[in-house]
């Protein structure tokens, strides 16, 4: 039995050697990569086609947006800003910070408690930017930079980094010119934001996410979009083109890669890119700039009336052919459309030679117009068309209480550095909740590294007394600040935990 199983064993061992001899056999005569151990394939017996020229220029011309990329890229950069948290302004804003009980329940001085005033932490953000002048002038968005103590550039051919200086920038539009010290930088060439139209092709250029620079493509889905609630002037254009973290402040390019927008947010509810972004278009970020360089600020035209939108019941009761135009509530007294002869009831239909949509558009030509031009406003009253010369006037209100204050004696102290003020008005009491006997200048914006906002000072307060002195509105306490002299500043405010005192002290 034995000798039966071992003869079995060796035949089967025999047949095996034979059929692993066949299969090196077949794969030697047929060069096919199919033997499980790895065999080889030789690749000059297998009829494979090779075109080693790149795609002809005709084809490319036709299908790739290289050439658009290589001419609009280099002017679009990396910015990185950094500003530092202090800990104790953090705990200050708590709305429990300054409950009597709670301090005296936790030791009372609350700043000096190291439990209670941890470290100061660093924050970073990255964005991008466009350069728009060959000597160094770059534009980007205003979140992007707010409230950064330092700002770098990096340019996209280059590791180099230069640091950057704020030039000016605009809340409002979301808008902010930097500057670096650099020459003969790669400016992109602009273009006229109002020729777009729907449909046309686009390209995003940014640096999402950090991963470096980025290209996407889309096309414009809506122009002149609006009450978006992004920020206070909306004219953006709308695009499907991939608009990421990071993108923010980037290039929106037309198919000759002429910039008309500037990349600033998108709506999504995961915080990722779903097919809607906005863009800033050229030709509201040129006038930014322009007025930036001008004037240090941004000056803005006011024609001083209440408008609202015509519905389709005011329409007919206007006798309106169409739903086109704003209908002037009220008058201002004294103001630029007192002085031209508007009244309560006209309907606006035509600014400065342009059809009015809405009361959104008509707010954003007016403000896009300079003060102390002459200006023809076309109105319907009582059904007959009639023309009017507005001289207008500028928008009262924000001028940064920043850089006011300097020391006769030498050295900068600026303690109000970094506050924008504004005057009361009726809106701001309603939206704050102001007591309507209360005077003084409102906090518009308050940057987190300044001194005042270590001191507590919040967006939303109101300077009352400036040392002593009553403040009745923004242009007071602009007045009252290039008086002082010494090295503090008492304030007297008003904010939602009541009325309290400041002091402003140079830490240096």
């Amino acid at each position: 039995m034995n000798t039966k199983l071992a003869n079995t064993k060796l035949l089967f061992t025999i047949l095996a050697i034979v059929f692993c001899g066949l299969l090196i056999i077949t794969s030697k005569n047929y060069a096919v990569e199919w033997w499980p151990f790895g065999a080889q394939t030789d690749l000059s017996k297998v009829p494979i086609q090779i075109n080693p020229n790149p795609v002809s220029s005709k084809i490319k011309a036709q299908t790739s947006v290289a050439p658009v990329i290589n001419k609009a890229a280099p002017s679009v950069v990396n910015v990185f800003s950094t500003k530092i948290i202090r800990a104790s302004s953090e705990m200050q804003h708590m709305p429990f910070f300054h409950d009597p009980f709670f301090r005296h329940f936790f030791g009372g001085n609350l700043e000096s408690n190291p439990k209670w005033n941890p470290k100061n932490r660093k924050e970073q953000s990255l964005g991008s930017g466009v350069i728009v002048s060959g000597d160094g002038y770059i534009i980007t968005n205003n979140h992007v930079i707010d409230g950064a103590d330092k700002i770098l550039i990096s340019l996209n051919d280059s590791k180099k980094e230069y640091e950057a200086t704020v030039v000016g920038a605009d809340p409002k539009t979301d808008i902010a010119l930097l500057k670096i010290e650099a020459e003969n930088l790669p400016a992109i060439t602009l273009t006229d934001s109002d020729h777009i139209e729907v449909g046309d092709f686009v390209i995003a250029i940014g640096n999402p996410f950090g991963v470096g620079q980025t290209v996407t493509s889309g096309i414009v889905s809506a122009i002149g979009r609006g009450n978006i609630g992004i920020i206070d002037y909306e004219d953006f254009i709308q695009t499907d083109a991939s608009i990421n973290p990071g993108n923010s402040g980037g290039a929106l390019i037309d198919a000759e890669g002429r910039l008309i927008g500037i990349n600033t947010a998108i709506l999504s509810r995961t915080g990722g890119n779903q097919g809607i972004g906005f863009a800033v278009p050229t030709n509201l970020m040129k006038s930014v700039m322009e007025r930036i360089l001008k004037h240090g600020r941004v000056v803005r035209g006011f024609l001083g009336v209440q408008i609202q939108d015509i519905s389709s019941e005011l329409a007919e009761v206007f006798n309106l052919s169409s739903e086109n135009g704003a209908i002037v509530g009220n008058v201002i007294p004294d103001s630029a459309a007192h002085e031209a002869g508007l009244e309560k009831g006209d309907v606006i239909v035509q600014f400065k030679g342009k059809k009015v949509k809405d009361t959104r558009h008509l707010r954003l030509l007016v403000a896009r117009t300079a003060p102390k031009t002459k200006t023809k406003v076309m109105v319907i009253r009582n059904g007959k068309e009639m023309e009017f010369n507005v001289l207008l006037e500028e928008l009262p209100g924000t001028e940064m209480a920043g850089n006011i204050y300097e020391s006769q004696t030498g050295g900068e102290i600026k303690l109000l550095s970094g506050i924008l003020i504004d005057d009361l008005n009726h809106h701001i009491r309603q939206q704050i909740n102001i007591p309507t006997d209360l005077e003084g200048a409102y906090v518009r914006e308050i940057k987190e590294d300044s001194v005042a906002f270590a001191e507590g000072l919040r967006k939303g307060d109101v300077i009352i007394e400036i040392n002593r002195t009553p403040v009745k509105n923004a242009d007071d306490a602009i007045k009252i600040s290039r008086n002082i002299r010494d090295g503090s500043i008492l304030l007297y405010i008003w904010s939602n935990y009541g009325k309290r005192y400041i002091v402003i002290k140079n830490d240096e």
